[in-house]
């Protein structure tokens, strides 16, 4: 692999922010003294013809020992370091003037823990690159080894060609809690400016697989050294004109009555909840439901998402977060390590959570945890924004048999349907007090929400709760209406929301 880096560390310099001491010994005898700066750029040069240098570096970083740094900004603002940076580019200008080619000289200083009194740092090279005063940022590049936690890892600039990251010089720092390959391995992107996609590439080529995947927006890195579910990084390289910009939460109380209130005394509420099959509902405790299945029919209604509410316009009940955990064949599912949490707080901030920790995020999104599946965070309609946050959708989506002819109910008293009600359980929610005997359901889903019932042209909606919001979504989740007390006539394929549930009526 080329070197894309030139680093090296030099030692015994007495006074770190010494320029001449840094750039070159003092005498004329070769053989006696130490390499320093200029010695280093004269023998890596950036262009050369034979053995006559014809282009050398021009973008230079120091690294000075943290506590060298501390103490210079502490007693004179940094004016040590500036100065230090004016210094040598001066003599770097004066020195290889005529192989600069038009560059532009630019030297940074920054402070490492790494390095001991007495050393310095330096890195030059294709792949270092320092930007011009008011540069703007034209990529931001993040990685993740489960899609919900990114970490940053550094910005590209319009002008810059190269950027390494991990590897022997390349960056670091900032993904050496997520690099999963090695010191050996190093990913390697080339930009060719604002209007060409950037490229990714891993070293050594041969050992990785590398992968696109425009659905998700990322790049998915696996090492071919390792047998089937070895090491991964994703790798996500984002405009920074088009990242998304934090939208205010609304948290102002709402008007309209919650449906869940809060009731002093209340006697223990009997759950109506009915298992589904192990691989999509949890299992229920003892005590929680009991178990009553739907006949099998040609026609059915099958819950394909979840729709997270905004928890700010139930104050009332205490509720401090919804968190919906997912094991590794993303099923729904609170027994065990979760592979990933979607969790909405009292503010209506949404979050992902995974072994890797917990990190604030917004819809749309995709998270895939784990190969093959992938969840899908879409945004709430604006016209159902009020009540909800967004839409997760379920990869494997739950299903009931429905009979012609036959009029059904859907609510928490409803238990022939029940089986579709994946969060008919206090396991949810979390309260302020910290202990929740509610069922989440009753946040957004009354006790009888609406009927239905299936006919040849579709089915036939009726609300039965006047407090029950209820919203027609069309087979692509896209907002069609609200549904009032009139009744409304659903086209198979189509879907309803009512409560958490975004449920599908197929012929």
């Amino acid at each position: 692999m080329p070197t894309y880096v030139q680093h090296a560390v030099l030692g015994r310099i007495p006074d770190v922010f010494n320029a001449e001491a840094i750039w070159q010994a003092p005498g004329l005898s070769l053989f006696s003294r130490r390499p320093l700066l200029r010695d280093l750029l004269e023998r890596s040069p950036r262009e050369h013809k034979g053995r006559a240098a014809t282009r050398c570096f021009s973008h230079v970083t120091l690294m000075l020992p943290q506590e060298d740094v501390d103490d210079d900004y502490h007693l004179s603002r940094g004016a040590r370091a500036r100065d230090l940076a004016q210094t040598l580019a001066a003599l770097h200008q004066k020195d290889f003037g005529d192989l600069l080619g038009g560059d532009q000289v630019r030297y940074d200083v920054v402070g490492t823990e790494a390095l001991a009194p007495g050393e310095i740092e330096v890195k030059f090279g294709h792949a270092v690159y320092l930007p011009a005063p008011g540069e703007k940022i034209l990529y931001n590049v993040n990685v993740s080894r489960d899609s919900a936690i990114w970490h940053p890892v550094c910005p590209v600039y319009p002008s810059q060609r190269l950027a390494l990251i991990g590897g022997e010089g390349g960056e670091a720092s900032a993904v050496a809690q997520v690099w999963p390959f090695g010191p050996d391995a190093a990913l390697l992107l080339l930009n060719d400016g604002p209007d060409a996609p950037p490229v990714l590439q891993m070293r050594p080529k041969d050992a990785f697989d590398c992968r696109y995947d425009p659905r998700s927006g990322y790049y998915t890195i696996k090492s071919l050294r390792e047998p089937q579910g070895g090491q991964r990084l994703l790798v996500k390289v984002v405009r920074a004109s088009t990242l998304p910009a934090r939208v205010p939460s609304q948290t102002a109380p709402s008007n309209k009555p919650a449906v869940w209130q809060s009731r002093a005394g209340a006697a223990p509420i009997d759950l109506t909840a009915v298992p589904a099959a192990a691989s999509h509902k949890p299992a229920n405790r003892a005590g929680e439901s009991d178990a009553t299945y739907a006949p099998v029919s040609p026609q059915r209604v099958s819950l394909v998402a979840l729709a997270l509410p905004r928890l700010s316009r139930y104050r009332d009940t205490g509720a401090q977060s919804l968190e919906l955990p997912f094991d590794r064949a993303l099923a729904l599912s609170a027994n065990g390590q979760p592979a990933i949490t979607l969790a909405v707080d009292a503010t209506d901030d949404l979050y992902a959570c995974t072994t890797e920790g917990r990190q604030r995020i917004d819809a749309p999104a995709t998270f895939a945890p784990v190969d093959a599946r992938a969840l899908r965070l879409l945004p709430a309609a604006p016209e159902m924004a009020d009540r909800y946050r967004a839409v997760v959708c379920l990869p494997e989506p739950v299903s009931a048999g429905v009979a012609t002819g036959v009029r059904f109910s859907f609510g928490r008293n409803s238990p022939m349907l029940a089986s579709l009600r994946l969060l008919d359980s206090p396991r949810f929610i979390k309260r302020a007090e910290g202990v929740c005997t509610a069922s989440a359901d009753r946040i957004g889903l009354s006790r009888n929400a609406f009927s239905f019932e299936a006919t040849d042209k579709g089915y036939t909606i009726a609300r039965q709760s006047a407090t029950q919001a209820l919203y027609h979504l069309d087979d692509k989740l896209q907002f069609v209406a609200g549904i009032g007390d009139a009744p409304y006539l659903l086209p198979h394929g189509h879907h309803l929301v009512a409560g958490h549930y975004v449920l599908r009526f197929e012929a």
